[in-house]
């Protein structure tokens, strides 16, 4: 393990920058070639995987509930340079000169972000959301939703089934939902 964080999983490729802004629940791995860049607050719940080629970074907060997966190449950014109007560059610039939109992101419980999708700043995805491999997040998502490309929902999870499922889990592990 290349970072030795309670109840975390990391491998001699993960990367992470500014451990102290982030809260880690356990029972977390966080595959190699992974980016996380806490420059503000990110919480991570229990029970989550990041896997490979993932990147969490932006500025604003984040806060990743418990029993989330995401997939490989996925991208939650909070922040992000917006050039329509006045803003030009990159981060080798001044705020005063980009025009950079950080918002904090929210991910509920049982949610999973597919392979390459991108989460963009501002966004809530509510608990139990799926959303698809390679798709654009760039508004709210309902809870128990499957989203495919820029949030088109094409059909309900079941709920009822991933609840009496997770009550054999807690009864078999004793997990509380509590952060240890």
């Amino acid at each position: 393990m290349k970072h030795s964080i309670p109840g975390v999983r990391t491998f001699a490729f993960t990367q992470i920058i500014g451990l102290k802004n982030i809260r880690f629940g356990t029972n977390v791995i966080v595959d190699d070639f992974t980016l996380i860049y806490a420059r503000g607050p990110i919480r991570i719940g229990n029970y989550v995987h990041i896997a490979c080629f993932a990147s969490i970074t932006g500025g604003a907060p984040i806060e990743i509930g418990d029993f989330v997966a995401v997939s490989q190449g996925a991208r939650l950014l909070s922040g992000s340079d917006d050039f329509e109007g006045w803003g030009f560059g990159n981060s080798t610039l001044a705020d005063k000169y980009r025009n950079v939109k950080r918002e904090p992101i929210q991910i509920g419980r049982f949610c999973i972000v597919g392979a390459n999708s991108v989460v963009l700043p501002g966004v809530t995805i509510g608990e139990g959301a799926m959303v698809g491999a390679n798709s654009v997040v760039s508004r709210d998502l309902d809870a128990w939703g499957v989203y495919v490309a820029n949030g088109r929902k094409i059909r309900e999870r079941d709920r009822n089934a991933v609840m009496k499922n997770f009550q054999g889990f807690c009864a078999d592990t004793g997990y509380t939902g509590e952060l240890e």
